[in-house]
């Protein structure tokens, strides 16, 4: 393969770490969306999902100063922990507000809508009471997959609940490291933790209410202890109800739910 090939074969990602023309093209469009719902007034979140931690007295990396040795198992063993916490992260840049909910049970897509449908209705529209429209960046994968129809479903149920259209833009593959969430806020919720054992699920929340920035940056917790089904696919019913309004560029990674009228 002579030095013109390995170019064009970069070029068409047929070599891992080559440019794909989809992917700049969704970063402009991901600007564009911000600029213009900033400029509208409109919110912008940024959301993920953090790595799940085992609660009990296992042990977790860092160093920390103490008057008094922390006692933790000599394994970290999942079954000896007391259950899990699934972090789920709404990071306002605007307003330089973080937000984790808690949950107990698992990471699905019902989870994810149910965590932004307690932010929205209790802090995000005291925030935005004029919001017309409500744009989420995320990754393309796990609880908020854009390759999967049971997210757009209960994306379209949130917005029916809300009242409110929203948005989403999913980075491209192997790029949610430049979803804000990822360096703006999950940083400082890790620094805020480390070293410190998730004995009880009170000393979670207190550690994560910690994460805040000489800059102005603060977090609010809620914990959510509803019990999630795992392994849910939608049904061929689901997908021809679906009322999601795709867009004209790069449909795969920009739609939107509009609230339905309910009968």
């Amino acid at each position: 393969m002579d030095a013109e090939d390995y170019r064009l074969r970069k070029i068409r990602k047929d070599i891992p770490g080559g440019t794909h023309p989809d992917r700049n093209a969704q970063f402009e469009n991901i600007a564009e969306l911000i600029e213009n719902y900033e400029t509208d007034g409109n919110p912008w979140f940024s959301v993920d999902t953090k790595a799940k931690e085992h609660l009990g007295y296992l042990y977790r990396a860092g160093r920390i100063r103490s008057s008094s040795p922390f006692l933790a198992f000599d394994h970290d063993f999942p079954s000896w922990a007391d259950g899990v916490v699934i972090p789920h992260g709404i990071y306002d840049h605007v307003h330089l507000r973080g937000h984790i909910n808690i949950g107990l049970s698992r990471d699905t897509s019902k989870f994810a809508c149910d965590s932004f449908a307690w932010y929205w209705n209790r802090i995000g529209k005291q925030r935005y009471p004029d919001a017309t429209s409500i744009l989420l960046t995320c990754d393309g994968g796990g609880s908020n997959s854009s390759r999967k129809y049971i997210f757009k479903h209960d994306l379209q149920q949130l917005a029916n609940c809300i009242g409110v259209e929203i948005r989403i833009a999913h980075y491209p593959p192997y790029c949610s490291k430049y979803n804000p969430i990822e360096r703006r806020f999950f940083p400082h919720i890790g620094r805020a933790c480390t070293g410190m054992l998730f004995d009880t699920l009170e000393t979670v929340v207190s550690l994560m209410r910690r994460a805040t920035t000489a800059t102005g940056l603060t977090t609010t917790v809620n914990v959510i202890r509803r019990v999630y089904e795992a392994g849910r696919n939608a049904t061929e019913e689901m997908k021809q109800n679906l009322e999601i309004v795709y867009d004209d560029l790069l449909p795969n990674w920009n739609y939107s739910a509009v609230p339905q009228m309910r009968q």
